[in-house]
């Protein structure tokens, strides 16, 4: 593969710099340090999109631009660089949700979500994990029956990432007890305003409260809602995952945040021990190669997947490596920022500690990234099966009609 732009590539890089030079907003790590993540990010989302900078692969009429893959992966590129990350507010309908529409939605339903989705007026959430159906997806309980034109639902689901504060979500229930769990599956987008949901936001280790138990009681959702036929919901719960999957390895793990390998090369430079700067230090330099390395092949492979997507293909389990990697790599690395500060590295106040304690708040903050889109030992049976084509788990409820399924000494 040659990583080289073509002569075309590099006047759009340099077209893509110039924008960013004039228009990439100021200030904006400060103020998402302050805790105005949302707001920063809607704002430069419509900025991008008023100008056409916004889903340059998206086709047109969706509210993209309709651009070659490549071109797409160059501004991911430039922009990385100068203007602020996507928040997962904006990954589940940017990085999920609209590949998923594009695949599975209808005419309708394309035109009615996307332009407003790739513009960040519309913010979605996901309703997928339950507290019986997390790694195992197909484990999940939440029921919707058909009544007339509408759909009845009633679970509960865990680890929602913003669905306190998001207008839409995807949701995956089960509308066949009777059939194998892989089977009886269905799927659906559903206005959050919708009377009988109710998210519960959940109170983390850092003291943030981004996940939410959300809670759906006879809750009524028009069939037009319906993504694909009926018992098809596993078939594109796949598609959204691969895309979520690459999606957070993208964005470097979701809920990590905070420290970059930019960064923590930036703190080896600034600290010093007795024998001078520590980037002098040959333990310290084997450290931030190692990881340098890492983040450059995570990159390579997000730039095959992308372009694979922009094709109009399906993400493929490839997409598991990036985020299986960017996972541990974050906590590893907000670990070693600390001790590398020493005694100043716990400082949890961002006035008073070093690049605004971006190192205790991202070990706090990344283990939850190891979890959400797939734990890490999800990822690598997903890998050794889909990738490397080692043979798969035994499972012996594979075939079993869901409602025959033991659980607790007794049927499902």
């Amino acid at each position: 593969m040659d990583f080289n732009d073509s002569p075309e590539e590099a006047e759009f890089r340099a077209e893509v710099r110039a924008w960013l030079a004039k228009n990439a907003p100021e200030g904006w790590r400060e103020r998402m340090a302050a805790g105005q993540v949302q707001e920063v990010c809607k704002e430069w989302q419509r900025v991008k999109y008023d100008a056409g900078w916004a889903c340059l692969s998206w086709p047109k009429e969706y509210g993209g631009q309709g651009l070659s893959p490549i071109k797409s992966v160059i501004w991911s590129q430039e922009e990385s660089k100068v203007a602020p990350p996507s928040a997962a507010m904006l990954v589940v309908g940017l990085g999920m949700t609209g590949p998923m529409l594009m695949v599975h939605g209808t005419e309708e339903q394309k035109q009615t979500h996307l332009p407003p989705m790739a513009r960040a007026d519309i913010i979605w959430c996901q309703l997928f994990s339950e507290p019986a159906g997390g790694s195992d997806l197909a484990a999940l309980r939440t029921r919707a029956v058909k009544d007339g034109d509408e759909w009845v639902v009633n679970g509960q689901k865990i680890w929602s990432s913003g669905a306190h504060q998001s207008d839409w979500a995807i949701l995956v229930t089960r509308t066949d007890p009777t059939v194998p769990k892989h089977k009886g599956l269905t799927f659906f987008i559903v206005d959050m305003k919708t009377p009988g949901i109710e998210p519960r936001p959940i109170k983390q280790i850092s003291g943030a409260a981004h996940f939410n138990e959300v809670y759906l009681t006879d809750v009524r959702i028009p069939d037009s809602n319906r993504i694909s036929a009926v018992g098809n919901g596993w078939n594109v719960a796949m598609t959204l995952l691969m895309n979520e999957r690459l999606a957070v390895g993208a964005s470097g793990g979701a809920a990590g945040g905070g420290v970059s390998w930019d960064g923590l090369f930036e703190l080896a430079r600034s600290l010093e021990d007795d024998d001078g700067p520590l980037i002098n230090n040959q333990a310290v330099r084997e450290k931030l190669a190692d990881w340098y390395v890492r983040e450059a092949g995570v990159r390579n492979v997000n730039a095959r997947t992308l372009s694979a997507l922009s094709r109009g293909d399906t993400p493929g389990p490839e997409s598991s490596i990036a985020k299986l990697i960017q996972g541990p790599q974050k906590q590893n690395m907000a670990s070693y920022g600390m001790d590398l500060a020493d005694m100043a590295g716990g400082i949890s106040d961002p006035d008073l500690a070093v690049q605004r304690a971006a190192y205790p708040w991202t070990l706090l903050g990344a283990p939850a990234g190891r979890i959400a889109g797939g734990t890490d030992e999800i990822m690598r049976n997903i890998i050794a099966e889909r990738v490397l084509g080692m043979p798969g788990d035994i499972r012996v409820d594979k075939d079993l009609p869901f409602n025959q399924i033991p659980t607790g000494g007794k049927a499902a």
